[in-house]
């Protein structure tokens, strides 16, 4: 045998394959799919979160049954009060990252308690939105009247629970809020819930008074927080369309992380929530819309009746768990990074089992997406992969994919879609890329996490209206920005 022809040979076929595997590399990168990303900074804090119209709005004692008027308002969203608070927009960042560690925490800690127990339309009407994050308290707030005259105050928004409860005096323990807490005996519209009565039996835990007259109820968070208090039924003022007969819990005793607002306005799908209460006034219908805070100085937005479902929306069935109803889930069988399919992620990666556990949910209280933890990992390395024309840098808290764009103004990254059942959902580069800094890095806004429940958080959400249609049991994406 000729060693040196067989060499020889050899050589050539090593060449052959390498050149081969350069080309299938030049092809695979040139089909690559991307998108122009300009870069933005960390939003300033302002104050001209309250605009004089507003302010008329709240002294205007001519609000029409929520029967007689149809209405849309723009609605404000800026971390209003962290100029009074000395907050740079490094320390809001920080602040809102730790918040949503407990924001991630109780959900999942909601999650997995539940899983382990055993077995006439009205017109529309709608509400600001403004960031709470400068409040310590929920990502989201809405300003809204309480009781008759209306009292002004701010509520957070969650669509993680569902008890709508406001602080009441007299108060045997109450945070600070905004503005001045409420006073029942001053409100011609409160009534409280008698003991006997279907309302205090829909309460998962309630009590009574001792002559047995009054219903309490109690609701416990799991990051600690609760609130104690006498159940009632109030009037709420959405600027000028008043709903009446609202069940809420009139909180005496009130601890946690909800300094800043004066109660929290529940959107859940359990049977207390504000849509389940009143859905059939406004078609079982609400949406929202989350302004990109460093981009935009549009509105975000809070909107209930028909005029809420954007023509533009694609839907996605929502999804049933039999051990919770307070949670929006959802269908979501892959995602794809740069045009191709994430490896690994299907539908089976995020399946919500009999027993409650897994799934999905669309949560406008989280702020990073979070994903199980082998669907994340996969995310991440094909992101990685695909932005490997990018300089990175150093992990910055929770996120271990971050990038030095400091010089640049616009950059070409892959582009990210989230494939739920029946719809497909295409990120703006904004919605995933995030500044943490004023020097110029920007972090992959994904994170994972050990426990079975992932969540779509409200940065993945910025520029869409979110649509839930409880009456077709669906929740859209419509694209395009809060216009």
């Amino acid at each position: 045998m000729d060693f040196s022809q067989n060499s020889h040979f050899v050589k050539m076929e090593g060449k052959f394959l390498l050149s081969l595997f350069l080309a299938i590399s030049v092809s695979v990168s040139a089909a690559l799919q991307h998108q122009t990303f300009v870069l933005t900074s960390l939003p300033i804090p302002d104050l001209s979160w309250l605009t004089q119209k507003d302010l008329e709005l709240e002294v205007d004692d001519k609000a029409s049954p929520e029967s007689e008027i149809t209405f849309s308002l723009n609605l404000h969203h800026v971390d209003n009060l962290s100029p009074v608070l000395n907050a740079t927009p490094e320390s809001l960042f920080e602040f809102r990252l730790r918040r949503d560690a407990v924001r991630v925490k109780a959900l999942s800690t909601v999650a997995a308690a539940n899983a382990s127990r055993n077995p006439a339309l009205s017109r529309d009407f709608s509400s600001s939105v403004i960031s709470g994050l400068a409040h310590g308290s929920g990502e989201y707030f809405t300003r809204l009247g309480i009781g008759t005259p209306a009292k002004y105050v701010y509520m957070v928004l969650d669509t993680g629970s569902d008890v709508v409860w406001i602080q009441c005096s007299p108060c045997k323990k109450c945070y600070k809020q905004a503005d001045p807490v409420f006073d029942p005996k001053k409100s011609s519209s409160f009534s409280g819930v008698s003991c006997g009565s279907p309302l205090c039996r829909r309460l998962d835990s309630s009590g009574c008074t001792a002559n047995r007259q009054k219903c309490l109820y109690r609701v416990s968070y799991g990051d600690g927080s609760f609130t104690v208090g006498e159940f009632s039924t109030e009037t709420l003022t959405f600027r000028r369309t008043r709903v009446k007969k609202v069940a809420l819990g009139c909180g005496h005793d009130n601890e946690g992380l909800f300094v800043g607002a004066a109660g929290l306005l529940g959107l859940g799908r359990g049977k207390l929530s504000f849509p389940t209460q009143v859905g059939r006034r406004f078609g079982d219908k609400f949406s929202y819309c989350l302004v990109d805070r460093s981009a935009s100085s549009e509105p975000s937005y809070l909107m209930f009746g028909e005029s809420s479902v954007s023509r533009k929306a694609i839907f996605t069935p929502l999804v049933t768990n039999p051990k919770l109803d307070t949670f929006y889930y959802v269908g979501l069988n892959g995602i794809s990074v740069g045009g191709s399919r994430v490896p690994g992620v299907t539908s089976s990666t995020f399946k919500l089992d009999r027993s409650g556990n897994g799934g999905v949910i669309v949560d406008s209280g989280t702020s990073v997406t979070r994903l199980t933890q082998p669907a994340y990992v996969a995310l991440r390395d094909a992101f990685r992969s695909g932005a490997s024309n990018l300089k990175r840098a150093s992990n910055f808290s929770l996120f271990d994919t971050c990038f030095d764009l400091s010089g640049n103004t616009v950059v070409k990254v892959p582009t990210v879609v989230f494939h739920f059942t029946a719809a497909e959902v295409s990120l703006p580069a904004s919605n995933y890329l995030i500044p943490v800094d004023s020097e110029g890095t920007f972090c992959f806004a994904f994170a994972g996490t050990r426990s079975g429940l992932s969540i779509i958080g409200n940065i993945q959400q910025q520029g869409f209206r979110v649509v839930f249609d409880l009456a077709s049991k669906r929740v859209g994406f419509s694209p395009g920005g809060c216009v």
